[in-house]
């Protein structure tokens, strides 16, 4: 009688073809810590129940060894497990603040990373430029980084500016440029040679860029979108003077990327040009804008629009957005939001703010409110001191049952529903009208 195959016989080979030699970066390989990055931990009421106690250093010990292998496997000649092996390092980075075991090999980081976006191919080039980015949040502002950006920044430009390489690959670099950027640098003449970089970029969508058939192309239109909000990024700790000089340069051009095909990209022109307003006025209390009756009736548009050959979910996020900036443009307000991390809030309550916000969402992803908690760099950028340090004894004070989680749960979610069902029912009672 034939034996059974082993159940487990492929299991050392990873989804999708992985090299063996590389396991990926899991929610395992996190300490308990990295718990407050996720959606259902962000908040202290929903701390899980007590378990059994994690060895910290051991934990630690065995993330650090992972990790020297990934380090390592950057190396390798197969252009796969190079990928896997950055990509597994841009999970660690972005769910765990490693300051000092990336201080002892920032050099060798640095190297790998540059010889990958040199070298590699579109794919490794953004896993590359993704690891740069979070790697520059690790460190902060200080001098390592400083060394780490005059090695990659030169890179960097050259591929942003290399019309041969991959548009993919061209917008994770520019991201990546302003990003790094926006970290390290003090020297004003680096800030404004990289956004001249970037300004070369964007500005191309302005002209229409058209085919040969005369149809607008939207080829590059993922790349002008980086290098706009990595532009914006950067503008927002520019001088008051150079401020008002790039106001002055594209807050009459801006408005002509509001009609581009691509929602993205109207979304970004439409968030640059309320806070150009938002930076005008600041600077300048009397700030007149010429057309501003145009603008505003182009926002308007947006905001109200109901083209049938657009997306129901295209339609809807739009005009969300763009009463949002319509009230900025129009009334000088916005709407404030509210971020919870652990036991701590932030108010988002303005354009340059939550540009800064959604630009390192973007990169950490769910590690955000983690970072938020955790990470110096990150804590000065949106003023919020000193991270909270809490004992074992506060966050057990801070735990609710699990039953009463539920219960307050299918409160509100019934209360949600009567609520929802009361609007959404055709025959509730809408006043009259004389």
């Amino acid at each position: 009688m034939p034996k059974p195959k082993k159940r487990g016989s492929n299991h050392q080979r990873g989804a999708g073809g992985q090299p063996r030699n590389v396991q990926p970066f899991s929610d395992e390989d996190a300490s308990i810590e990295t718990m407050s990055h996720c959606s259902g931990f962000s908040d202290p009421a929903s701390f899980t129940e007590d378990g059994p106690e994690v060895d910290e250093e051991a934990t630690q010990e065995d993330l650090e060894y992972k990790l020297k292998g990934f380090i390592d496997l950057t190396l390798d000649k197969s252009a796969k497990t190079r990928q896997a092996a950055l990509e597994s390092l841009k999970s660690a980075f972005s769910s765990k603040i490693l300051y000092e075991f990336i201080m002892e090999r920032r050099m060798t980081l640095t190297d790998s990373i540059e010889r990958c976006i040199k070298k590699g191919k579109s794919d490794e080039q953004r896993a590359a430029a993704g690891l740069a980015c979070l790697l520059c949040v690790q460190m902060g502002s200080g001098i390592e980084s400083e060394e780490i950006f005059k090695t990659l920044g030169p890179v960097l430009k050259k591929i942003v500016c290399d019309g041969t390489a991959s548009i993919q690959a061209r917008q994770a670099c520019a991201t990546c440029l302003g990003i790094c950027c926006f970290i390290v640098t003090d020297d004003i003449t680096e800030l404004y040679s990289t956004m001249e970089c970037l300004e070369n970029i964007f500005t191309k969508a302005y002209q229409r860029d058209r085919d040969t058939n005369g149809v607008p192309s939207t080829h590059n239109t993922v790349l002008h979108i980086s290098a706009l909000l990595a532009w914006t990024l950067l503008l927002t700790i520019c001088p008051v003077n150079e401020v008002k000089k790039k106001i002055e340069m594209h807050l009459h051009k801006l408005p002509s990327l509001l009609s581009c095909d691509d929602l993205n990209m109207r979304i970004a022109a439409g968030e640059t040009l309320a806070l150009l307003f938002e930076l005008a006025r600041e600077t300048d209390a009397d700030f007149f804008y010429e057309d501003m009756e145009l603008l505003t009736e182009k926002l308007r548009a947006l905001a109200t629009d109901g083209n049938k050959h657009r997306a129901k979910v295209d339609k809807r996020k739009q005009r969300s957005v763009f009463r949002d900036i319509l009230r900025a443009v129009e009334e000088r307000d916005f709407p404030t939001e509210m971020v919870k991390f652990g036991p701590e809030r932030m108010y988002i309550d303005c354009w340059v703010k939550k540009q800064t916000y959604d630009t390192f969402k973007e990169i950490l992803g769910s590690g955000m409110q983690y970072h938020l908690q955790s990470n110096d760099f990150l804590r000065n950028v949106f003023e919020l001191g000193p991270p909270v340090m809490l004992d074992a004894a506060t966050l057990k004070t801070m735990k609710i049952p699990r039953f009463e989680r539920h219960l307050y749960n299918s409160a509100a979610f019934k209360a949600r529903t009567k609520a929802r069902s009361k609007c959404r029912d055709k025959r509730a009672d809408v006043g009259e009208f004389f």
